[in-house]
């Protein structure tokens, strides 16, 4: 296969202020498709950041959308981490550890237990009926209009949703961005319609469970932050809304559109089967960093960069 050049979204270079001292991080990806080139830059920034200064490293994976789990990928996973050179502390060894210790299916009662106390001790939630197609139709930003929100629904899997009211004056700040919740994100869903439970409702959970004090995401999901940040806070929670975030560029097709997760150029699996490399992964990883990326090759020398640049601020400082 022959390798693209790798398209880059301008990203203004890491502040160090946004990392905490002793890092607690997690590597979240999905077993739904094949890793792409910028899932690559996100792990070696996570892994590269988190290992320079000595602090902890969580692999989940992500698996509550059971329909689009695919075994393939779930072993492909641990392959391709293993090939980039990206270890962690915590977590599956691999496929038969995580199907057997840390499936996260097999905590669906424990996270809809977590929802039924946010509602009971809150009433920050709805049932909703609304279907995507049906919420277009009526919302030119594409943004819930809040139907159901009074109409008292009672949650029948299959046929409804769980969301969380947000507030008319929620107001996210992220880093140094101020985030208009409503107007940007607006309720949004907690309990899924197939009877699971959200993206935000599980990643967010898990998060404050683990402890989780750092995280690097893409520009991308930047309001998914702060919807989850909103979400901490209704639930009473201190450690996630504490969390210090990066929220870097994105690498690009060459169309200029946001990689998916599917075969081809980009993926990660075909790049690697192709006798590819990531240097281009580990070169962009650096640029996010704010750090010169000449002669960088692997994660190892990217954790070294930082620990080099982290030495040479401090001489300055003290100088």
């Amino acid at each position: 296969m022959q390798e693209k050049s790798i398209i880059f979204e301008n990203s203004s270079p890491l502040c160090a202020s946004n990392v905490p001292i002793n890092p607690v991080s997690r590597l979240a990806p999905t077993p739904s498709g094949f890793l792409h080139l910028g899932n690559a830059v996100n792990f070696l920034v996570t892994w590269a950041i988190v290992r320079s200064r000595k602090g902890r490293l969580h692999l989940r994976i992500d698996d509550m959308d059971g329909i689009r789990f695919r075994p393939d990928v779930l072993e492909d996973i641990f392959t391709t981490l293993d090939w980039l050179g990206v270890d962690w502390d915590t977590g599956p060894a691999g496929p038969d550890d995580f199907y057997k210790n840390f499936s996260l299916q097999k905590k669906k009662e424990y996270y809809r237990g977590r929802l039924q106390a946010l509602d009971k001790r809150r009433l920050k939630t709805f049932v909703c009926r609304c279907s995507r197609a049906s919420i277009k139709k009526v919302s030119q930003n594409g943004l819930y209009p809040g139907t159901c929100r009074n109409a008292g629904l009672a949650f029948e899997p299959g046929s409804n949703a769980v969301r969380l009211r947000v507030n008319n004056d929620a107001c996210i700040q992220v880093n140094n961005q101020h985030i208009d919740l409503v107007n940007t994100f607006g309720d949004f869903v907690l309990w899924r319609k197939d009877d699971q439970p959200s993206y935000h409702l599980a990643s967010l959970v898990e998060d404050e469970d683990g402890c989780i004090n750092f995280i690097v995401r893409g520009r991308d999901l930047l309001f998914s932050t702060a919807a989850q940040i909103y979400l901490a806070r209704c639930f009473g929670f201190s450690s996630f809304p504490a969390c210090r975030f990066i929220h870097h560029g994105l690498v690009l097709a060459d169309n200029g559109q946001k990689l998916s997760k599917s075969r081809g150029a980009y993926a990660l699996k075909d790049l690697r089967e192709s006798g590819g490399s990531f240097v281009g992964a580990v070169k962009k990883a650096a640029r996010v960093l704010g750090i010169k990326h000449n002669g960088l090759l692997t994660a190892q020398d990217l954790k070294q960069a930082i620990m080099i640049n982290d030495k040479d601020k401090e001489l300055k400082s003290d100088g």
